[in-house]
């Protein structure tokens, strides 16, 4: 899913309480356990079909449940919905996967006028999880994800508009009322991961319908998982309650999530040594001073993630449709350098996608292009000599860097921006949008007046496979590819890789993809493997699931040692 984990920022501001009213049956507690949180940014959707970033996924993660998840420490698939699955083939020799689900999972809504959470009258089955999917990739939908379930029989020529073939086409039937078995377009071992996948996930479609385009909004809201969507205004907070009939409350220990909007990290790490939020990442500028402070030091925790800080390139815009340019700017960046003196987390250096831990995923540094100033500057000599231009023309060119407003990606931009100066002689302009408009402004069919040459995005796992970063990426007939891209022969070489039925060459194939595409095609250029690097108030225990979302009600808070 693509991250928008900052890494920075400046100001202060005073964000009040909520109080909540106590309510009887369903209702919210006088005084509930309450996690401060900051979701950094306002969620572009909260729509299981639509959601694409690691905001949004962690609100309908916690309000939602799948028929598998992500066991949060070992990052194993596990039952959630769906109690066992198996697999088998239909008449035709198509891979199949059958799921069975448990029968006592209510759809719920929260009634801000009783200030109760309310049952639906309706248990979450089969014909829902049918129904999400369905919906996916219908499309008049317009799922910006609905690629990932192009693994499903027929649908991707459903959601590429077939006139032969409908979403009843589609490799997904309800068995029964608790019973749904999906057909594949080919074998895929890790297909339990994907059904478990926000976009796979039961939708109510009787809310949908009544309530449009605004279904997602409180008064609107149905869902089926730990938390119910309590409040959401627009820009300031977005807020989340306890579901009380949820199958596991008992185990739910935090009753409410106040959650912030704040862009700014410099700005939520003043409201967490404030003790406002339980929470944050650690600015740039204040990692030196986290590391050394004794207090700071223990709140601290930096681990691996399997998310890849990249920089694409539209490959389709002049002049970076030539490779040319793509491979001078790629090698002209000193990624230890940034991380040494910039992120100062631990990432490891990235010159190819996949990271450790991801199935199929080459060793750092093994595959892709180094940095190499002098190889890097007779790329864009070659360029320059047959183009009959000088770098001043060059420059007049007005070459756009784009990252989504954070003073993390500001600082990191600004050191690559530096870098191209000293190394190519290149002035790269740079720009910022916030993150939702961002995600638009670079859609690989979003008008190419309006695309940067260059723009950030991060990438982090939705499963553990390759199949999910180089293909679901990047493969311009089956992926996101927003870099516009376009290599047969690299395309057939992914698909081919998630077909191959022998792990070792699965593995061997993803290793050519990942080569041709960094050394190649040369059509991004990967920056670092991210490290989870936050700080946590004592009171506060969690986990950081290497998969999914924040799994808020896994964690616990000690209220009373927060108010000591």
């Amino acid at each position: 899913m693509k991250s928008n984990k900052t890494i920075l920022v400046f100001a202060a501001l005073i964000i009040s309480s909520m109080v909540l009213a106590a309510c009887g049956g369903g209702g919210l507690a006088a005084d509930p356990v309450t996690l401060n949180w900051n979701w950094a940014t306002e969620p572009p959707s909260l729509d299981p079909s639509l959601a694409t970033d690691t905001t949004s996924v962690d609100v309908v993660g916690n309000t939602f449940a799948g028929l598998t998840k992500f066991d949060p420490v070992s990052g194993e698939v596990a039952p959630y919905l769906a109690t066992s699955w198996e697999s088998g083939e239909d008449a035709d020799g198509n891979q199949t996967w059958t799921f069975h689900m448990r029968e006592d999972v209510d759809w719920v809504k929260y009634n801000a006028e009783s200030g109760k959470v309310e049952k639906q009258d309706r248990k979450v089955n089969a014909h829902d999880v049918v129904y999400g999917v369905k919906r996916t990739v219908d499309p008049a939908t317009a799922s910006d994800y609905s690629y990932v379930l192009y693994i499903v029989k027929n649908a991707a020529e459903v959601n590429g508009g077939s006139e032969e073939l409908t979403v009843d086409d589609l490799g997904v039937v309800a068995l029964d009322d608790y019973t749904v078995q999906f057909t594949l377009e080919r074998s895929a071992g890790y297909f339990p991961a994907i059904a478990g996948m926000w976009i796979a996930y039961p939708m109510p479609q009787w809310a949908i319908e009544a309530g449009g385009d605004a279904w997602t909004e409180p008064e609107n809201f149905v869902s089926n998982g730990p938390y119910v969507l309590e409040s959401w205004i627009h820009g300031g907070e977005l807020n989340l309650a306890k579901n009380p009939f949820w199958i596991n409350a008992d185990d739910v220990q935090i009753e409410y999530i106040h959650g912030l909007m704040i862009e700014e990290d410099s700005t939520a790490f003043a409201l967490y040594e404030n003790d406002e939020l339980d929470d944050t990442s650690v600015p740039l500028p204040e990692m030196d001073r986290v590391k050394a402070d004794p207090v700071l030091s223990a709140d601290y925790y930096e681990a691996p993630t399997p998310c890849t800080y990249y920089y694409g390139f539209t490959n389709t815009k002049p002049p970076f449709d030539d490779v040319r340019v793509r491979t001078a700017f790629a090698q002209s960046i000193d990624r230890q350098s940034l991380i040494d003196n910039v992120t100062k987390g631990g990432q490891i250096p990235a010159t190819s996608f996949a990271p450790p831990g991801i199935f199929g995923a080459p060793e750092p540094g093994k595959v892709g292009l180094p940095y190499d100033v002098d190889a890097a500057n007779a790329s864009l000599q070659s360029y320059l000599d047959d183009e009959g231009m000088t770098m001043e023309e060059f420059n007049d060119l007005d070459i756009i860097l784009m990252h989504n407003t954070s003073e993390g990606h500001a600082l990191i931009a600004a050191a690559v921006q530096q870098m191209w100066t000293d190394n190519l002689g290149a002035d790269v302009r740079v720009e910022n949008q916030e993150w939702g408009v961002y995600l638009k402004t670079t859609q690989n069919d979003a008008p190419l007046d309006g695309m940067p040459h260059i723009w950030r995005l991060g990438w982090c796992a939705d499963y553990p496979d390759e199949n999910n970063w180089i293909h679901e990426v990047f493969n311009s007939d089956e992926g996101e590819n927003r870099t516009r891209s376009d290599n047969a022969d690299f395309n057939a070489l992914t698909v081919a890789a998630g077909a191959a039925d022998s792990p070792a060459e699965r593995e061997a194939l993803y290793e050519q993809a990942e080569q041709m595409f960094a050394e190649e095609m040369v059509a991004y250029a990967p920056i670092y493997h991210y490290t989870t690097v936050r700080v946590t108030k004592p009171w506060l225990t969690r986990q950081f699931p290497p998969l999914g979302a924040n799994n808020f009600y896994a964690w616990t808070l000690d209220d009373a040692a927060r108010g000591q």
